[in-house]
């Protein structure tokens, strides 16, 4: 970390640095205490190897185990009723609410609808509905002496989430995309309990993308002792001293009860269990007070995290009372990692410095809208690690936990982003009225929660602030950069400026409030910014994706430009028609101009939504990564399907296709993309050329030939001698469909996912690229088919439909898991083409 950031913690009610050194050297009558340990810790999942400094009794060891088994955490997403519409009376517990739909969590009822021009989300919001609903959950209570603090815990609602306990009103929390929490301990009884939720997005124009509509992440109730961990409790940070890791705890703990003597027992393991170091101290906590403890160890031979080697660790904390009352216990995933960073240096991790391959996304799942499944989250994180990607910026708010639990075990660099602007409205009903009254929550809830995860290098605390040029935005930046270094001392603060102005300096001391200054499309502004201020630390936080050789060589051949992140990874919903090309006649200009409907998502994205890389994708992997040689693709003839234009965001359109009807005897180009130093092109045998692919051509080379049916191939040529091959097929008519699962097992869970590819292709198994045959999907037994979608997002078909018009050759499916065990058979159908089947294992 660098040194500069270290900065002492302020307003604790106490403060407790504990220097624990690890012993090695062990007392043989240890032996039979460290049998009993193991054996206690595999009970409940941490493991059965114990390290050599391991100090415990038997209070200790029967405390644990107890805390461990409270079931601190109850998922709380199922059995919900949900009424889409407004009625006050639907807040008092005897509301009859039977006429309402059951469901269960997450949920957006924005994406049970379809994209209607009258639609209030307008062109930002993908054209969906959106309005007020209320959720409704009914529940017996048992109270617990032992453990009877209750907490209710939502991962984002959207938005203006009023929550009611019992009919009394909790309060309301605005933005959408802050996890929040509520004491409800005093509201509860015995028996029957009920927690009604109203969600208020009526208001138009509140989000410049797609945002969705109601509960869309998790809910939990979470129960502890009157002396618990506060919830974000545990803050873990890893640094070097002295060549050495030292981790460092941060233990928040309430007390609600009287001055209470405590343990504090603090357990590392590995994902496996076995542990690895342990420690315990004393603590006495005060009556009805919240305390910080501290705690700092050694942590020799560790594992370091990177997006490589992505190793991760588990931090077992235990408070034990010295009076016998129940422990608590909470369990946190972390990982060891070193950053450093410098002009001189650019971004050092782990002593090794790495270039930051990044890409923005959007909170929502495609097809799914903003509902947070874990599997839609891992795979969007998957989806981008297989992109060649190591980098992710959550523009423009928080992301859901599991997003980042995936980038932490996959290995993706994230910069969590706060908020999309401050004081200065983007829109009439943005965040701009609500950032006087709850930055510093939201803040807080955004760091506090996901300070533990390895995967976050950065936090950004805005996006093209509107008042950048005025002295108040530079006093508010170090305003929101303070608050962040006070509650994460351990990570550099960023925001994303952008000006398209030609007084850019005015911004120095905007961007002297960050560590390190991001930059939305200005980076060509980087080589003279060095010069006027040698110290500043860039990175593109957007770029368009046309400009992806630029921008990797200026990361390449800058050290004070870390990384490039372009806008975006992943197309999605909202921002209608940004990232687009169309043809002449077609409506023109940039989706900020005009309404671009039928249009109601991004097409700026190098994977669709269906998660196929577009040619772009591959294009910029292979500029980060030399070892990705060679790839081919065709583009598209204007006037073929018409006059071709593109907008700021776009591409040309180009394609993985040999089939182009009707265009016999024409010229057409194929563009290849290689770090051979030349490639040769053969159509159907016949050398076509030879052409160098060196960085003077960008990596790059474009073949013009008369298209003609048959067999493209193109291979990379080094010491003259031809090495690997990439080929197109002219494919067939559409003859049947090819059903590809991403996995074939799936847990009874009722929340697992499969995503299922459906390819039109012909006789020989070849897809066929210009398919749009029309496709029913069936899905028997205890499932639930939840989507279906193209990667065209022209088709206004509501993605909850079971029928999908393919688009070039191409659809998708998502199912979800029931709660029964037995068989999932998903079929496809469509005129002209042979059925197919996958089956799904429910287990």
């Amino acid at each position: 970390m660098p040194t500069g950031l270290k900065r002492p913690l302020q307003n604790q009610s106490k403060h407790i640095k504990i220097q624990i050194q690890m012993k090695t050297n062990l007392r043989t009558h240890r032996n039979i205490r460290l049998k009993w340990m193991a054996a206690l810790f595999f009970a409940f999942g941490i493991g059965n190897a114990l390290p050599a400094a391991a100090r415990y009794s038997r209070a200790d060891e029967l405390a644990i185990t107890n805390g461990a088994r409270s079931n601190r955490e109850v998922n709380f997403n199922e059995n919900w009723k949900f009424f889409l519409g407004d009625t006050a009376a639907a807040s008092r517990p005897d509301f009859d609410d039977n006429h309402w739909r059951t469901l269960d969590l997450p949920h957006d009822w924005s994406i049970e609808g379809r994209p209607e021009k009258a639609n209030p989300a307008g062109n930002d919001g993908g054209y969906y509905p959106t309005g007020i609903g209320w959720y409704r959950k009914t529940f017996d209570f048992v109270p617990d002496s032992r453990h009877p603090e209750t907490t209710l815990y939502f991962e984002g609602v959207y938005m203006n989430a009023e929550v009611f306990v019992n009919g009394h009103n909790l309060g309301i929390r605005p933005y959408g995309y802050s996890s929040f929490y509520h004491d409800i301990t005093p509201y509860l009884k015995a028996g029957k309990n009920v927690i009604a939720v109203r969600v208020d997005n009526s208001g138009q124009k509140n989000c410049r993308w797609y945002t969705g509509s109601g509960i869309y992440r998790n809910v939990k109730l979470i129960r502890t002792p009157k002396a618990h961990f506060e919830p974000w409790g545990i803050g873990i940070t890893t640094e070097q001293v002295n060549r050495k890791t030292q981790v460092e705890v941060e233990a928040t703990l309430a007390n609600r009860d009287k001055d209470l003597p405590a343990t504090l027992l603090c357990t590392v393991t590995d994902l496996d269990g076995h542990t690895i170091l342990t420690q315990k101290e004393t603590v006495t906590l005060e009556a009805n007070r919240t305390s910080k403890v501290k705690l700092q160890f050694p942590f020799e031979n560790a594992k370091l995290w990177s997006p490589e080697t992505p190793n991760l660790y588990r931090m077992v904390c235990c408070l034990v009372p010295d009076n016998g009352e129940p422990a608590d216990t909470v369990t946190t995933t972390f990982g060891v990692r070193h950053v450093e960073y410098s002009a001189e240096k650019g971004l050092v991790l782990n002593g090794k410095a790495i270039e930051l391959n990044g890409g923005c996304v959007h909170h929502d799942n495609g097809p799914l809208g903003a509902a947070s499944y874990r599997d839609a989250e891992w795979r969007k994180a998957q989806l981008m690690k297989e992109a060649g990607f190591n980098a992710v910026r959550t523009s423009h708010n928080p992301p859901a936990e599991a997003f980042l639990d995936a980038c932490d075990h996959l290995g993706l660099l994230v910069i969590d982003e706060s908020f999309d602007g401050w004081r200065s409205a983007k829109l009439p009903k943005d965040y701009s009225i609500l950032f006087d009254r709850w930055w510093t929550k939201d803040i807080e809830s955004m760091v506090l929660r996901d300070r533990n995860h390895p995967s976050i290098f950065c936090w950004s605390i805005g996006n093209e602030i509107i008042e950048r040029k005025t002295p108040e935005a530079v006093l508010t930046a170090y305003a929101l950069a303070g608050h962040v270094r006070r509650l994460d001392p351990s990570r550099p603060v960023t925001s994303a400026l952008a000006a398209w102005d030609k007084d850019w300096e005015i911004y120095d001391p905007l961007a002297a409030a960050h560590d390190i200054v991001g930059y939305n499309y200005m980076m060509h502004k980087g080589p003279s910014d060095h010069e006027r201020v040698p110290s500043r630390i860039m990175m593109q936080t957007e770029s368009y994706p046309r400009d992806a050789f630029a921008n990797w060589a200026r990361v390449n051949d800058h050290s004070y430009i870390i990384g490039d992140f372009v806008w975006t990874a992943i197309d999605y919903l909202g921002e209608s028609g940004i990232g687009r090309f169309y043809y002449k006649g077609e409506s023109e200009g940039e989706h900020y101009h005009r309404n671009q409907f039928p249009w109601h998502g991004a097409y700026c994205g190098d994977i669709d939504l269906t998660g196929l890389r577009k040619p772009i994708s591959y294009y910029r992997e292979m500029l980060f990564n030399p070892e990705k040689k060679l790839y081919m693709a065709v583009k598209e003839p204007t006037g073929y399907y018409g006059e071709i234009k593109e907008t700021l965001w776009s591409v040309w359109p180009t394609w993985e296709s040999w089939n182009w009807p009707g265009h016999e005897g024409k010229d057409i180009d194929v563009e290849v993309y290689s770090h051979y130093p030349s490639v040769r092109l053969y159509l159907n045998d016949r050398l076509i050329g030879e052409k160098p692919t060196t960085r003077t051509q960008e990596f790059k080379a474009i073949f013009t030939l008369p298209y003609a049916p048959g067999t493209l191939r193109i291979v990379g040529v080094e010491n003259g001698q031809e090495t690997e091959s990439r080929t197109l097929e002219t494919a067939g008519k559409p003859a049947r469909i090819r059903l590809t699962a991403d996995r074939t097992e799936i847990s009874a869970d009722g929340e697992s996912l499969v995503y299922v590819i459906a390819e039109i292709t012909d006789k020989q198994g070849r897809v066929v690229p210009n398919a749009d045959n029309l496709l029913t999907f069936e899905l028997q037994g205890s499932g639930t088919l939840l989507a279906t979608c193209s990667a065209d997002l022209k088709d206004c078909t509501a993605y909850t439909a079971p029928e999908r018009k393919a688009w070039k050759g191409r659809a998708m499916a998502v199912v979800k898991s029931g709660k029964e065990k037995g068989r999932l058979t998903l079929t496809v159908k469509g005129k002209g083409v042979k059925k197919a089947s996958v089956s799904l294992d429910v287990k």
